[in-house]
């Protein structure tokens, strides 16, 4: 009996992809986010990805960007409410560490720059320079830039090393989180102050 392949929209197919390389990132590690690999996770030929990425270098800027773009949503929808007093600001610091810790970005970043593919950063990049330019409507770009670099470098440093370091400093496991949280605590009260 012969199996027959689903037949899926260029979209479609590009998000099956994508999917995929997010899976084999969170449990393999970047280096496993290739397009032989993630053809054999979706049943597809590596010439099909090969269409649709140019390259493996080409599929893991498509996965950093697709994972910087959902993310920036939920940060950007945490900035609102924690400026509005209805949410913490460790609410966004989570979800940045997250996103550099347990969904991969950090070490795919990493990975992309330590094997000489840059050029795929600058999607991240773009990413990252909409959500400023959306939180800053209204409010001191510089200090939402100045925020962002903070927190966005903290995340990646914790999600490469921050385990060991913090173990070497006798601190605990979320002393970045609570340290990068505090600061952005103190900006957000600079903004609004109470009285």
């Amino acid at each position: 009996m012969s199996i027959r392949r689903t037949r899926l929209t260029p979209e479609e197919s590009r998000s099956t992809a994508l999917a995929a390389a997010r899976k084999l990132l969170i449990e393999h590690g970047p280096q496993a986010v290739t397009l032989k690999a993630v053809a054999g996770e979706i049943g597809r030929t590596h010439a099909n990805l090969l269409h649709h990425f140019g390259s493996a270098a080409g599929l893991q800027g498509e996965l950093a960007k697709s994972i910087a773009d959902s993310v920036n949503g939920s940060i950007a929808e945490a900035v609102e409410l924690a400026r509005a007093g209805e949410a913490d600001a460790r609410l966004i610091v989570d979800q940045c560490f997250d996103a550099f810790g347990r969904e991969g970005a950090g070490a795919l970043a990493a990975w992309m720059i330590i094997t000489g593919n840059r050029d795929a950063l600058n999607p991240i990049l773009d990413s990252i320079r909409g959500l400023v330019a959306q939180l800053a409507v209204g409010h001191d770009a510089h200090h939402v830039a100045e925020s962002t670099l903070s927190l966005v470098l903290n995340a990646l440093g914790d999600s490469l090393l921050g385990p060991p370091i913090a173990e070497a400093l006798n601190l605990q496991r979320d002393a970045a989180r609570d340290l990068a949280a505090q600061r952005l605590r103190h900006r957000f009260e600079a903004e609004h102050p109470r009285g």
